[in-house]
């Protein structure tokens, strides 16, 4: 069977997972009623709707498929990652306003479950993280909303910060979130290169460039705060790249700079503390742990400081899990969706990254036998940096932490697994954007999606 056809075999894998996903979670949830989704495996509710960012996205989408492979190809680097900037902002602006801008945006991070529930009554901050982990559990008195509870406490200060700033409510909150998430584009292509090497590496970033702007993914980045948590994740690794291939001017001080994106991720979430997996991956790639030292001096400001205000991390996470077997948690079958987590992302990844992800696996035997004698380069650098992410992903699954909203909880990792879709042939490239764009456009005018 030519490659071709097999990489069609495995996206229409995907889709029959996703599809029996979709079957089997709606018998569950007419039958036993735990799923706690209103349309699983998609944490969402039907909704086909058209909104003021339809013409736009519509237009973007287009131009993406049409133009994205010749412009990735022709500007020169540094155009391209500011225009790789500015076509993840307008794809991302443009699906988010499908729901218009209430619903859509101003909303998004003002609900019961979230950060600006909490964010602008702090008070005094000494207090706020002397207490923090106090207000965990369901049972303790004034209990934090779900979001704020089932993080540190760093996710809900960066908004509380901003309300201080003056940029009071949601629509402040996701503006500034969405303009972070839109820097992930940027973050991943200067990871690919880096770790690529300086031609073949640029090659392979170019070649993902579209698939990494257009991805389905978008439809979750705005506006979820998990969006502003992948950038951070992204730009970590991006360091760490760049420090451990020694692109960086001055590598340690890019290491240690790394290393306080990475003190902050653990801040921001627990469950990312996995991005260390994809850390090795990057180490791996450059045959290299000469940043770790200067990484790990980079992070260790921000576990002193939290502890010396009286929030223990380990206290903090251990809670955390008693609150979550409290909750739709406890409740959810952990049979059902340590499957259907990975089914629904294939709406997040979608069809071109599964196809990629098929070479990915082919490629990555030779890629590992390869660091042996020097640093990956090219696709085999890009080969151990997605099978990191894919590592990532699946420990997340497995480890039962993790059961529905997936597609937008994995953010910070799923998205390492977009530019794969580089491996796919030059013939078939525009075939698979436009069916990455017909699939966020699809999910954004079809569903409302909730977090």
């Amino acid at each position: 069977m030519r490659s071709s056809a097999k990489d069609l075999v495995a996206a229409g894998g995907a889709v029959v997972l996703f599809g029996a996903a979709v079957g089997v979670g709606h018998w569950i949830r007419n039958t036993e009623h735990t799923l706690h989704v209103n349309w699983p495996p998609l944490y969402a509710h039907s909704d086909l709707h058209v909104g003021p960012g339809t013409p736009a996205a519509l237009v973007l989408a287009g131009l993406l498929v049409a133009y994205g492979p010749v412009v990735a190809r022709r500007l020169p680097w540094r155009r391209l990652l500011w225009a790789a900037w500015g076509g993840s902002l307008a794809w991302i602006w443009s699906l988010a306003l499908i729901d218009g801008w209430e619903r859509g945006v101003a909303r998004r991070l003002t609900t019961r479950y979230e950060y600006l529930q909490v964010a602008g009554e702090i008070g005094d901050l000494g207090a706020f993280l002397r207490t923090f982990t106090d207000h965990i559990l369901l049972d303790s008195p004034d209990n934090w909303p779900p979001h704020v509870a089932g993080h540190p406490p760093g996710a809900v200060l960066t908004y509380e910060f901003l309300h201080r700033l003056g940029l009071e409510g949601g629509g402040w909150a996701a503006a500034w979130t969405i303009l972070a998430a839109s820097t992930t584009a940027v973050a991943l292509l200067v990871t690919v290169r880096a770790l690529g090497g300086e031609e073949r590496g640029e090659e392979t970033a170019r070649r993902a460039a579209p698939f990494v702007v257009a991805a389905p993914a978008a439809v979750w980045l705005g506006v979820s705060a998990d969006g502003y948590f992948a950038a951070v994740a992204a730009w970590a690794l991006a360091l760490l790249a760049l420090a451990a291939t020694r692109r960086a001017r001055a590598p340690r001080v890019t290491a240690v700079g790394s290393g306080l994106l990475f003190g902050l991720l653990c801040h921001l979430s627990y469950g990312l503390v996995l991005t260390g997996l994809m850390a090795l991956a990057v180490l791996a790639a450059a045959r290299t742990a000469r940043p770790v030292p200067y990484v790990l001096l980079g992070m260790a400001p921000w576990f002193a400081v939290f502890t010396a205000a009286g929030f223990w991390w380990f206290d903090g996470y251990s809670t955390l899990v008693e609150r979550y077997y409290q909750g739709a948690g406890g409740l959810r079958p952990y049979g059902y969706f340590v499957w259907a987590n990975l089914a629904v992302n294939v709406l997040t990844v979608g069809p071109a990254t599964v196809a990629g992800l098929r070479r990915t696996a082919v490629a990555l035997p030779g890629a590992l036998s390869g660091l042996r004698r020097a640093p990956a380069a090219g696709p085999a650098a890009l080969a151990l940096l997605v099978a990191g992410a894919a590592c990532a992903v699946l420990t997340a699954d497995l480890s039962g932490m993790s059961k529905a909203e997936t597609e937008r909880i994995w953010l910070p990792f799923t998205l390492w697994l977009l530019p794969a879709a580089a491996l796919l042939p030059d013939a078939a490239r525009r075939y698979w954007l436009a069916a990455q764009a017909a699939l966020a456009l699809a999910v954004n005018h079809l569903f409302f999606t909730g977090w």
